[in-house]
């Protein structure tokens, strides 16, 4: 499966699993994007990102960590 800038709650699911110890409310959006970008299920382009997705993935990253 490949992930793409509109599979949010995907990529968050992927960051929690990856990143346990990190709180999701705390990371910057360039340091977010970068680790989406190094994801090995990651398939998209890096230039479709911008920050209504960042903010999208970080919102169901919160809700997984909970």
């Amino acid at each position: 499966m490949s992930l793409k800038w509109t599979d949010s709650l995907d990529i968050a699911i992927e960051l929690f699993e990856k990143y346990p110890d990190i709180d999701p409310t705390q990371i910057r959006f360039t340091e977010l994007r970068e680790w989406i970008l190094a994801l090995d299920e990651f398939d998209d382009e890096p230039s479709h990102c911008s920050e209504r997705v960042l903010e999208a993935v970080q919102m169901c990253w919160i809700e997984e960590a909970e």
